[in-house]
């Protein structure tokens, strides 16, 4: 998928475990992790306003587009 994910990058940044930014944004440590690991088809705004609220960061620090192979 071209649309990339980078939680990952964000929890490293500021130290965060997977399980306290769950509990902070109100989600289930394993629907975060579907969403970390790009099996999400789509993220409600809500979530995304949360998880840019809990990791003091902007929406573009947390997705990014990449061309395909079919680009």
């Amino acid at each position: 998928m071209p649309i990339v994910i980078d939680i990952d990058v964000m929890l490293a940044r500021r130290k965060m475990a997977v399980g306290t930014l769950a509990e902070r944004v109100g989600i289930t440590p394993a629907n975060l992790a579907v969403l970390k690991n790009g099996r999400a088809k789509a993220v409600r705004f809500t979530t995304l306003d949360a998880l840019c609220e809990a990791l003091d960061c902007q929406p573009g620090d947390l997705l990014r587009w990449e061309p395909g192979d079919d680009e």
